[in-house]
């Protein structure tokens, strides 16, 4: 048995959730409310006591954390359907394009950086979005620089299989649209993003699809 614990916002847990229906796996997903601080709860901190989502638990083994982490265990145990390329240069370049969007510009956006930028710098809501649509954007910059170029772009981030990297790409697009950046500047990464929600197992990872969502049932 598969279990996921994560957040219908998280795009930490995005990406895995997608994977996982990617690859075909049957999984149950437990919500934590992060914005209520449920991933504070003794019982969370004894998953992670990083206390953050998601975590990864497969037949009541050990609670596997960090989204990369996650993603690279399930290439390595389901290799089916492959999420990375089949050649070494191929791999290091979806694993960076991944990385510019989970360890660059995803930390900066995550909960208790927004509540630290509240609570400490005392920034109001105008403020703490223009931080969060700045962040998302350089992101959505970097990105495009690279694949609107880069002669390996194809259909999705990697030529025509979708990778790890389509699985950062795509929620943080999904995050800029929701944080009100404008899209226009981004035509490439725009369009990998629409050819990755057309495929049925990442459109059902999406967050407004998930329990606990606005509009739907907790």
């Amino acid at each position: 048995m598969i279990r996921l614990y994560g957040f219908w916002r998280s795009q930490a847990t995005f990406r895995v959730r997608a994977a996982l229906n990617l690859k075909g796996l049957a999984y149950e997903e437990t919500m934590l409310d992060l914005d209520a601080g449920e991933q504070l709860t003794p019982q969370h901190l004894a998953r992670n006591p990083q206390g953050a989502v998601p975590v990864l638990s497969i037949d009541d083994g050990p609670g596997l954390t960090q989204s990369m982490a996650i993603l690279e265990y399930l290439e390595e145990r389901f290799p089916k359907p492959p999420l990375l390329p089949a050649d070494a240069l191929g791999r290091a370049r979806v694993r960076s394009l991944a990385l510019l969007f989970a360890a660059d510009h995803h930390p900066l956006v995550v909960p208790r950086v927004r509540k630290y930028l509240a609570e400490v710098l005392h920034l109001d809501d105008a403020q703490r979005a223009a931080w969060g649509q700045h962040w998302l954007r350089e992101g959505l910059k970097a990105a495009e620089a690279r694949l609107a170029v880069e002669p390996e772009t194809g259909r999705y981030c990697h030529g025509e299989a979708l990778s790890f990297a389509d699985l950062c790409l795509t929620h943080h697009v999904l995050a800029a649209r929701s944080a009100r950046v404008e899209m226009a500047a981004f035509p490439t990464v725009s369009r990998i993003a629409e050819a990755c929600l057309a495929v049925d197992a990442i459109a059902r990872a999406q967050p407004l699809r998930q329990a606990g969502a606005p509009g739907r049932a907790a």
